[in-house]
């Protein structure tokens, strides 16, 4: 199985926003970046979409270690919160639904697919390709054509 390392990043202008995603993959002395765009969305679907089109970009299985500054998204899966949520039909207790579920549900598919081990990282704390990924995601939030989050939806007050 090959081993592939990758390092995400999400960004929200506003939160929520226009928001962009960064990715590095390496393997080898092989790198690949990726970056995109949304007109309004969240930093927590941009941080769960980095990692998602990280491992989408993988062309079979691969040991994968990933790095991320997002809690949200390493506690969510290393603490198992979003299998339990799956399990409890996207509840994250009796009383509130998990947000993001179009993304979890996304990443635990490639999570059955890879070998992952997520890693978090301090943000914003000198290490180059986190800071690398960082500066994909808001040079993305700047493009003039940015998509639009179709399931982003604002959460009524």
């Amino acid at each position: 199985m090959k081993q592939v390392v990758i390092y995400t990043d999400g960004a929200c202008s506003g939160n929520p926003g226009a928001g962009g995603y960064g990715t590095v993959l390496l393997f080898g002395s092989a790198r690949k970046e990726l970056s995109g765009g949304f007109l309004q969305t969240t930093n927590n679907r941009m941080e769960l979409l980095a990692v998602i089109k990280g491992l989408e970009a993988l062309k079979e299985p691969c040991g994968v270690t990933l790095y991320s500054d997002s809690k949200y998204v390493v506690d969510a899966i290393a603490k198992g919160w979003a299998t339990k949520w799956r399990r409890q039909g996207w509840m994250r207790n009796k009383k509130e639904k998990a947000s993001n579920v179009d993304l979890w549900e996304r990443l635990l598919s490639l999570l059955e697919v890879h070998t992952v081990q997520f890693v978090w990282v301090k943000g914003h704390a000198d290490n180059v390709e986190n800071e690398r990924c960082d500066q994909l995601a808001r040079l993305a939030i700047l493009e003039d054509s940015l998509d639009i989050d179709e399931n982003y939806q604002k959460l009524e007050d």
